[in-house]
């Protein structure tokens, strides 16, 4: 057993590291409920009975699973997507473990209860029955590279600079409403707040110019990031499909080479009805909301625009329609954008052209 007492802490770990070499296993799994802080770890031999949940830092856990494998066993570990992000994967990863990261979702053994240590244990036992054969355990998230996650972080902090910028101006509109401003649009950019200013007393004039400073900076950074992603965009792009929602799209989605049908396109969107379904009774409801929130959003606003400057395209036909109004509407309106998400995979992995799809700037899309 290697020396790891001036690494680890000579409590639990150590012993817990003992009894797992001593026990001759061929496999060991690891469901971990990871935190800021720590990581609660619960550990299964073989396919005995799941022990006792233990908690340990990340550190630790690595330390753990590097000793196991340079033991010569095969180490399963598994742990929930979240705000802790993929760094421990990659660490696990590096050290020869077998992790999968799996998508959120709620862990219950039917008393109500939930604490770390049930989770940790829920989330071995669907390891074990994932690693046996079960594919319908858990669903496995799609860790992306680390060149992939710089590239969507640099989009989604211009997408929190935007909902900073009109939170700050929603709060300046509602400062003056409360004393008798009805005030709206953007009151804070120069030419309106010089015309605005004269017509408000002095305090309200400090007040508001405080919130001003720091929107004028929110405002410059989210220009000035949103130039930059633009920048990066194809030259020439189908009427109606923005630089800007393109290269966001693109980025959140990553690679669409990594779509092998269209059924897997369209469940990554959320888009697909669910489905209630008893004997020869079946009723499709509200869409599912699976899969990535920001791509959904991107392809409705998409929808929208196509249906006004690109009419001939087919899944929006349905929308200039006078016929089609209100939740109908909305409901063709998600059809439409399930649709266009798998016509801009076929697209990106070039099984299609525009041409075909009615769009009017023909332009051989690459996925990037």
């Amino acid at each position: 057993m290697p020396n790891l007492s001036a690494r680890m802490n000579k409590t639990n770990v150590e012993k817990l590291l003992k009894r797992l070499l001593d026990a001759k296993a061929d496999a060991v799994k690891l469901g971990m409920d990871v935190h800021a802080r720590d990581v609660v770890v619960c550990v299964q031999v073989d396919g005995a009975r799941p022990q006792r949940p233990q908690r340990m830092c990340a550190e630790e856990v690595v330390m753990l699973v590097r000793a196991l494998v340079e033991s010569g066993l095969r180490v399963y570990c598994c742990y929930e997507a979240g705000p802790c992000g993929y760094e421990l994967h990659r660490r696990l990863s590096a050290v020869g473990a077998t992790n999968y990261v799996v998508a959120p979702q709620v862990l219950t053994d039917g008393r109500n209860q939930k604490t770390d240590g049930l989770d940790a244990t829920a989330l071995t036992d669907q390891l074990d029955r994932y690693v046996r054969g079960n594919a319908k355990a858990f669903t496995v998230v799609r860790v992306p590279s680390e060149e992939e996650e710089q590239l969507r972080v640099q989009g989604r902090l211009r997408e929190q600079l935007k909902s900073d910028r009109n939170r700050w101006a929603a709060q300046g509109r509602s400062l003056l409403l409360a004393q008798g401003y009805h005030v709206m649009g953007a009151w804070w950019t120069k030419r309106r707040w010089e015309t605005l200013k004269p017509t408000l007393p002095g305090w309200l004039v400090t007040e508001l110019e405080t919130i001003r400073v720091v929107l004028l900076v929110v405002d410059e950074q989210e220009k000035a990031r949103r130039k930059a992603l633009e920048a990066t965009a194809p030259k020439e792009l189908p009427k109606a499909v923005g630089a800007l929602t393109w290269v966001l799209l693109a980025r959140e989605i990553c690679r669409w080479d990594r779509f092998k049908n269209r059924r897997q396109v369209s469940s990554y969107t959320g888009l697909c009805p669910g489905v209630q379904q008893s004997g020869r009774r079946r009723r499709d409801g509200c869409i599912n909301r699976y899969g990535n929130p920001r791509v959904r959003a991107l392809l409705i606003e998409l929808v929208w625009r196509l249906a006004r400057w690109q009419p001939d395209y087919k899944p929006v036909r349905v929308l200039r329609e006078r016929l089609v109004t209100g939740a109908a509407r909305r409901k063709c309106a998600v059809a439409a954008a399930r649709k266009l998400a798998v016509d801009l995979w076929r697209l990106a992995t070039n099984q299609t052209t525009p041409q075909k799809l009615g769009l009017i700037v023909p332009m051989q899309l690459i996925a990037k």
